[in-house]
Order: C-alpha cells, then sequence, then structure tokens
C-alpha cells in the first residue's frame, strides 16, 4: 500500500494541481479532499490518511484549528500545512499546533513529494527558506519554563537535542558527535519518547520554550 494522503484546500484548482503532482508519485494515493477546515477533519476521520496537506486559511474551520483537533485524536494523522504566506507567525503558529510539516505553496513539486516521503517516515520537515533562527524568535519570546522531563534525558541525548533545534539532520548531527546516523536516529527516537513529543517539529519549540538553546544561540 501506498501513502495515504488527503488534501485540504478552498481553492478546487489548488487542489487539482496538488492532486496531480501527488498521484505522480507511484508511491502515493489520495484518498480524499476537503475545502474547508471542517471537512478535512471529517474527510480524514473517514478515510483514515497517512498525511494530511492542509491550506493554513481556509473557512468555517481555519487549517491549523483543524489540525488541532485531529492530532488530538487517537492515531491521528501526520499533518503538513500549506501557505503562501512565510510569516514568522504562521511557522510558528504550525509548530504549535503540532504539525510534522511547514511548506509554502511556491515549493517545487519534488520538495512537496519528498516532504510528504520525510514526514511519512516519522521525520518533520520546514521549508528550506525557513530557518531555526525564525522558530528560536517566537519560542523565546516568553520566559523559558524547565520541564522536569529534561531530568530524565543522559547528557548526550541532551545534545542531540540541542542540536536537533538548531535545525542540523541526522546526518549533521552524526557528523558533529562523530558517531554513526544510526546511532543519531536512537538518541532522537529516546528523546522524543522521554519527553513525550510526537516528532522533530514539537522537539525544536520544546528546546526552545523550555530554554535548552535560546534565541540566537550558536
Amino acid at each position: 500500500m501506498g501513502i495515504r494522503i488527503v488534501i485540504a484546500d478552498d481553492q478546487a484548482m489548488v487542489r487539482a494541481g496538488l492532486r496531480m503532482v501527488v498521484e505522480s508519485d507511484p508511491g502515493m494515493e489520495v484518498v480524499g479532499e476537503a475545502a474547508d477546515g471542517r471537512e478535512a477533519v471529517a474527510v480524514a476521520r473517514r478515510t483514515r490518511p497517512d498525511i494530511v496537506l492542509m491550506d493554513i486559511s481556509m473557512p468555517r474551520l481555519d487549517g491549523l484549528a483543524a489540525a488541532r483537533e485531529l492530532l488530538d485524536t487517537p492515531s491521528p494523522p501526520k499533518v503538513i500545512t500549506l501557505t503562501t504566506f512565510d510569516t514568522d507567525e504562521n511557522l510558528y503558529a504550525a509548530l504549535r499546533a503540532g504539525t510534522s510539516g511547514f511548506l509554502l505553496k511556491v515549493s517545487p513539486p519534488e520538495q512537496l513529494l519528498e516532504a510528504i516521503r520525510v514526514v511519512y517516515s516519522g521525520d518533520a520537515l520546514l521549508d528550506p527558506a525557513v530557518t531555526s533562527r525564525v522558530i528560536a524568535t517566537f519560542a523565546g519570546r516568553a520566559e523559558p519554563v524547565p520541564s522536569p522531563a529534561l531530568a530524565e534525558l543522559t547528557p548526550r541525548e541532551l545534545e542531540v537535542l540541542r542540536l536537533l533545534a538548531r535545525g542540523l539532520t541526522n546526518a549533521e548531527i552524526a557528523g558533529d558527535l562523530y558517531v554513526g546516523e544510526a546511532t543519531v536516529k536512537t538518541h532522537v527516537a529516546r528523546v522524543l519518547m522521554k519527553l513525550s513529543l510526537r516528532d522533530r517539529a514539537q522537539a525544536v519549540v520544546f528546546a526552545y520554550e523550555t530554554g535548552v538553546v535560546r534565541p540566537g544561540a550558536a
């Protein structure tokens, strides 16, 4: 079976374009479409997709509210938010909602397909035009609040969390720590499990909000 996808966007032509891109990959299948956030929730619950491509700005229920509602259910799909605006507010709101990806609608088709594959594999994806510095700026607005859960991490896991929060890939973390990529994957999985986080996107927000890393830190 391929990757099952629901497309949610209030513009029919955008949905048609996204469907064309997705279905150009033989390993992906569009199992439903929605024209607003409320319909997106209903369609996703009915079809049980792996991924929902969710426009942020939609009538009745916006994409972020729809994402929060979906992600609050047992065995939720992964959500990739799509927007025409790469504003800091949209990015941070999407991450806080628990989405696993953030892409601009102007991104090339191959980037969308790669995003779907990355998120499906359990990782998180941010548009290359968006940097971790943007996340840091907004997560750092409030005074960091340390979490007791951090005490569960080993020194190496805490180090991995810091590097992860800077936006490094597993391969880059492996190079930085002089360990194998498989070892990094294990560390990342343990960090997420111990901190009860869904994926790397949530880990980035957690790291800044708890003061593990600070805005502007190298």
